[in-house]
């Protein structure tokens, strides 16, 4: 008798899972966004440490402050030692453990899984794996050196970690019913160094061999890439490597799946000057082809020109914005760089790094720019792919060197112009290179201005008459609501010349043009 009256409840509930939809990327307005529970969600994210996650009690006294600062995901490492310390007995009580914290604070998750590799290095993979290296050979330099990189020529070690990574696919789809986890990232900044190309005997062959042809170039490597042959072979079998995981847990769980890169620096020597053959906007083809499994290709940006990163990586084919690295967390330039990507390139997240160690000072101020995002987000991803939303900053070159020149764009009806000085703050106490802005079109002559040190003026797109601000208001965001609190028509907006968001804090202010002539 029990038995037949428990078979409806348990597929009631089978039924309520079901109808909780899985984390997806999907297209809107011609770009891509992560959808979450159904809806449009803007990542406003914060990487752990890389140690940070394998202490629950650590990470205890954390939670909390993350959440205060309005992060809604958090990025966390799970390595493949902790999960398998011995070959194929897998222990997820730490990952439950701490996305039942997670939850409780209510953030989100993004895995990242260190597996063969992290930071180009093999230093998370189990010891069986480190220890048997007949079965799980090095990747070695020129002279024979082996290298502490496992190398991607040895399918013993591709089906290893695939097992590994398709054992926690396969865990999160049964222990994560409210889809806590959002996106899984394979791997991390797969590269070779300090040389470009692995000299493993396997890998030899291989370089020797003709190129693929889904790469469409005859010849063998050398004779097909020329002086960049050996970062595009090893860009495809690393690659092809990450497929190997990327499919087998794709087969268990069906999380939307990314690789993240590290950076060169202008002229960099492949291999010597970083670590070669990752996912770079130049190797994009040897990537997107022979991972097809992964669903786009992210950088990390520790360097000044991140508006030059961003744009490379969103010019990229099928490829939405992701920035799981922005930096270290307590950068004062991260709130800029936020509202760039956001705003100007349609991110659908953003994450500084170490968010679990940032100091008083860079939480407050990415504590109030993610609140002022928070409730700018359901605007925000309504207006994504479309021409009523931009973001401005003041692009930095590799040296530091900004250009300051004013930004403008045409929206509504307008020409909208940025200066990034603030005309009431004396130059030399202000940084005009950290100032940005995001701005959004609420219908014709109507915006929502939001950022810091930033003076907008305003022209009649079509040059007839004089643009005029009827009313500029100071407020708050609530759930994509605008809550007034000051008008603004007086000195505050140099009576009806400019709209101005003060260089201190982060600000949002509704504008209301007119024209006169």
């Amino acid at each position: 008798m029990r038995r037949h009256w428990m078979l409806p409840l348990l597929a009631l509930a089978g039924a309520a899972h079901a109808e909780t939809p899985l984390p997806r990327l999907i297209d809107a307005h011609g770009v891509r966004q992560l959808e979450v529970d159904g809806k449009p969600f803007l990542m406003l994210g914060g990487e752990l440490a890389n140690s940070s996650a394998s202490d629950r009690a650590y990470m205890a006294a954390r939670w909390k402050t993350l959440a205060d600062m309005r992060v809604n995901t958090v990025l966390m490492p799970v390595s493949w030692e902790l999960i398998e310390p011995q070959e194929g007995r897998f222990d997820f009580a730490m990952v439950d453990g701490l996305l039942a914290d997670a939850r409780a604070s209510n953030l989100r998750v993004v895995i990242l899984w260190f597996g063969s590799w992290k930071n180009s290095m093999s230093s998370y993979a189990p010891a069986w794996v480190k220890n048997d290296q007949r079965r799980f050979p090095r990747a070695r330099q020129a002279d024979g050196t082996p290298l502490e990189i496992l190398s991607p020529f040895a399918p013993a070690s591709a089906q290893a970690d695939a097992r590994a990574f398709a054992a926690l696919m396969r865990h999160l789809r049964e222990a994560d019913r409210t889809r806590t986890v959002l996106m899984m990232q394979v791997e991390n900044e797969i590269g070779m160094i300090p040389e470009a190309r692995d000299r493993h005997p396997a890998a030899d062959a291989a370089f020797a061999a003709p190129v693929p042809a889904a790469l469409g170039r005859k010849g063998n490597w050398t004779q097909a890439y020329g002086a960049d042959a050996d970062e595009a072979f090893m860009a495809w079998h690393f690659a092809r490597y990450t497929d190997v995981v990327a499919k087998a847990g794709r087969a268990e769980y069906r999380l939307p799946l990314y690789v993240n890169a590290a950076l060169p620096r202008p002229k960099a020597v492949p291999g010597s000057g970083y670590p070669a053959a990752g996912p770079l906007p130049k190797l994009a083809e040897q990537w997107t082809k022979g991972a097809p499994t992964i669903d786009f290709l992210a950088p990390d940006i520790y360097f000044p020109n991140f508006v030059e990163w961003t744009t490379a990586y969103a010019a990229l084919p099928k490829n939405p914005l992701f920035v799981p690295e922005a930096g270290q967390s307590g950068s004062a330039d991260i709130p800029a760089n936020a509202l760039f990507a956001i705003g100007a390139l349609d991110a659908i997240g953003f994450s500084p790094f170490s968010i679990d160690t940032m100091p008083a000072e860079g939480a407050a101020r990415l504590g109030s720019l993610y609140a002022l995002l928070d409730g700018l987000s359901p605007l925000i991803l309504e207006r994504q792919g479309t021409d009523r939303l931009w973001g401005a900053r003041p692009p930095v070159a590799f040296d530091g060197t900004a250009d300051m020149a004013d930004r403008s764009t045409v929206m509504a009806g307008y020409r909208l112009t940025t200066r990034f000085t603030d005309p009431w703050t004396p130059r030399d106490a202000q940084k005009p290179a950290e100032h940005g802005a995001l701005i959004l079109a609420l219908g014709e002559g109507e915006y929502l201005v939001a950022g810091r040190g930033v003076t907008v003026t305003f022209a009649p797109a079509d040059g007839k008459g004089v643009a005029g601000i009827e009313a500029a208001d100071e407020g708050r965001m609530e759930a994509g609501r605008f809550v007034l609190a000051r008008r603004m028509n007086g000195d505050q907006t140099h009576q009806g010349r400019h709209v101005r968001l003060p260089p201190e804090d982060f600000s949002v202010q509704r504008v209301k043009l007119y024209r006169y002539r």
